[in-house]
């Protein structure tokens, strides 16, 4: 993810400049691939043949910084397994040449 080299504070979704101190000086960076269920919703609607319904759309909150957070799909996860605060790691979903972050419940069940 994206992050200042000054002040180090993330920068989520990306931008051109630090969302706090303003300077441009950003950087990619490794994050842990962990997070934890923030929010989420099932989506009933078939809006593409191939995926198929329910999914769940979620706001994940990632540990390396407070408030970060982002809204992704949460995959091999029953419906009814879904709690609030639940352990999740990224894996990722190749649609073509890019590659697309999808978070699953951790089997080890804790964050760093």
């Amino acid at each position: 993810m994206q992050r200042c080299q000054h002040c180090r504070h993330w920068s989520y979704p990306p931008n051109a400049a630090c969302p706090k101190c303003r300077r441009r000086d950003l950087g990619w960076e490794a994050t842990t691939g962990r997070a934890t269920l923030y929010s989420y919703t099932l989506n009933y609607k078939a809006w593409n043949p191939d995926v198929p319904v329910p999914y769940i759309v979620a706001m994940v909150e990632l540990p390396e910084q407070v408030g970060m957070r982002m809204t992704t799909n949460i995959v091999n996860c029953a419906t009814g397994d879904l709690v609030i605060d639940m352990p999740l790691r990224v894996t990722f979903e190749q649609q073509g040449e890019i590659f697309i972050p999808l978070f699953e419940p951790d089997a080890i069940g804790q964050l760093p």
